[in-house]
């Protein structure tokens, strides 16, 4: 699955000019699902989604991780939005390709799969909407932004 993480101090997620999805401080995450992915492609992101230590400690060192975004053990938000634009291959003319990504079906089911995951382990998920014209809001906090990609 291809991402792009971004810590956020807030963001939301709305369709039609009504919020579907919001979270406070914590992480706005953009997912890709690629063909060769499966649940455990999912399993693994939301794992490294929970640990990854992007969230300043006393000192500001990124040391705290989505569970203790402000070193006082409280939660962050997690807000996923499924971007199918980001397996863009743009090598050839300046229209990209997204023939690289996985069938509309089955990134549904992936990220449908990842976001219910998310919620048994979590206590703050939010999404978008798949397959619908979204407008994302986010204030970057830092700014930090990070590509992932998990195999």
């Amino acid at each position: 699955m291809k991402t792009v993480i971004q810590r956020v101090s807030e963001a939301r997620v709305e369709v039609g000019g009504s919020v579907v999805g919001r979270i406070g401080p914590g992480l706005l995450v953009l997912v890709c699902a690629m063909p060769a992915d499966t649940t455990a492609t999912a399993d693994r992101l939301l794992q490294k989604l929970l640990k990854l230590r992007v969230f300043n400690n006393s000192e500001g060192k990124l040391d705290h991780d989505l569970a203790n975004v402000d070193g006082h053990g409280t939660a962050g938000g997690l807000l996923l939005v499924s971007q199918f634009t980001l397996s863009a291959d743009t090598h050839k003319g300046n229209r990209p390709s997204f023939v690289g990504s996985a069938p509309s079906a089955q990134a549904r089911a992936l990220f449908d799969y990842l976001v219910g995951q998310a919620k048994l382990v979590h206590p703050d998920v939010a999404m978008g909407r798949f397959a619908t014209e979204m407008q994302v809001h986010l204030v970057n906090s830092g700014p930090i932004t990070i590509p992932l990609d998990i195999h």
